[in-house]
């Protein structure tokens, strides 16, 4: 007599969590952050004003780390907005980590703004002394997924789990990297520990984006 066959119970191990939303006010706040990025931009000593990974920026102006903490109505309320975000996502990420009804509570303490230019990228790199990180697409200039065009690429933290590729092993997509597109008004979270890159963008349009990072305690 046969036995049944045995159960398999799938754990889904060392997964890797990305968000990504809408800002419901982006047309509200637009042209009010716009305004205020170029007139901080024209004010620039230099292009990389926060001094960080200079040489991993090209054809790019960057703010210093402290954009979101600006007095200007559209900046905090953007500000406002991404905390509440952040606190939602760390909550439902954790909630069977933390106490009983534990809520997140967000804090964005580095944040800035990219304008990226003609032919200009950002070398891969990841986000240190934080959770959680997020890049809001304020204006994607020409971006394009199909040609890559100025894309955020995430890549696998597993370092090695494509070094051998069969048929079982199909599941991992076998190429290491994400490819997200930049659309308007949308924002990504994403973990600090997840290496990622902006692949080099051609238009002649800027490519404006406003990344932050944040901690998280308990309410």
């Amino acid at each position: 007599m046969y036995s049944e066959s045995p159960v398999i119970e799938p754990i889904q191990a060392w997964s890797s969590p990305l968000f990504v939303t809408s800002n419901p006010d982006h047309e509200f706040l637009k042209e009010d952050l716009l305004q205020y990025i170029y007139n901080y931009q024209k004010s620039q000593e230099q292009a990389v004003a926060s001094e960080v990974a200079v040489t991993a920026k090209h054809q790019l102006f960057e703010s210093k780390l402290c954009f979101l903490e600006a007095d200007n109505p559209a900046i905090m309320e953007l500000r406002r907005m991404l905390e509440e975000l952040i606190s939602a996502i760390a909550t439902e990420v954790n909630h069977e980590y933390w106490p009983e009804d534990a809520e997140g509570d967000a804090t964005i303490i580095e944040s800035w703004f990219h304008v990226t230019q003609d032919g200009g990228y950002h070398d891969v790199h990841s986000h240190p002394n934080c959770s959680w990180c997020g890049i809001y697409y304020l204006d994607p200039g020409e971006c394009e997924l199909g040609s890559r065009n100025g894309v955020n690429r995430f890549y696998d933290p597993r370092v090695n789990a494509d070094h051998y590729a069969d048929a079982g092993s199909a599941y991992i997509n076998q190429q290491g990297f994400w490819d997200f597109e930049p659309v308007e008004g949308q924002v990504v979270i994403f973990p600090s520990y997840l290496k990622h890159s902006a692949l080099p963008y051609f238009g002649k349009k800027d490519r404006v984006i406003i990344a932050f990072n944040s901690i998280v305690e308990l309410a």
